[in-house]
């Protein structure tokens, strides 16, 4: 209601104000034309205020009111009937047993102790003494010539038959003995043989 009355004073407005305007053109064109003696234009009526349309107030809509929710009645359940507990047995006191006397057994008698007549063994034969392997008999040394043949026999089984009589000859020369065997039987030539070192104080006599 209140946009329609708006447009309706619009509309007037505009229409008075164009009248207004054709009119005072159409004035102005007929004093151009005429030759009479110019008369006084009475001056235009003021313009009426536009008529403002009495709009009535919008009408107020009274506050709908609901009821308030009626809440449905809680049922409580009925009470559960009360749990009755067995009955509590007090608890039986067994009565302890007597208590026996101890039982005193006497002291175990220990028989006389005969003590046997000492057991001579008998007396045996002493065993016979095995005679030990003869040793082979020690190479008479007589001069550094006798030193190649027993030193060669002495090395023939090394890995190394020309370090080994070279070795050989050397301490047969100094301690004028060569074991027996192509091995061990060192020490039948004496300290002499058996404590000669290389530099690296290694065995040096083979």
């Amino acid at each position: 209601m209140a946009f329609r009355a708006a447009l309706l004073l619009l509309a007037t407005l505009l229409l008075v104000s164009t009248s207004v305007l054709s009119n005072n053109e159409e004035e102005y064109l007929l004093e151009k034309d005429t030759t009479y003696p110019k008369t006084p234009v009475p001056a235009p009526a003021p313009s009426k205020a536009p008529v403002k349309l009495f709009t009535p107030p919008p009408v107020v809509k009274p506050p709908t009111t609901y009821p308030p929710p009626v809440k449905p009645p809680t049922t409580t359940p009925p009470p559960a009937p009360p749990v009755k507990s067995p009955p509590v047995k007090p608890p039986t006191v067994t009565p302890a047993p007597p208590l026996k006397p101890p039982t005193t057994y006497p002291p175990p008698v220990k028989p006389p102790t005969t003590t046997p007549p000492p057991v001579t063994p008998p007396k045996t034969a002493p065993a016979p003494q095995v005679p030990s392997p003869a040793s082979p008999p020690m190479p008479i040394v007589r001069s550094n010539k006798d030193c190649i043949p027993l030193c060669a026999a002495r090395c023939k089984a090394h890995s190394r038959p020309n370090v080994c009589g070279r070795a050989c000859t050397t301490c047969c020369v100094r301690c004028k003995c060569v074991p027996p065997g192509t091995y061990g039987n060192r020490e039948k030539c004496g300290k002499c043989y058996t404590d000669m070192t290389t530099r690296g104080n290694k065995p040096k006599c083979p």
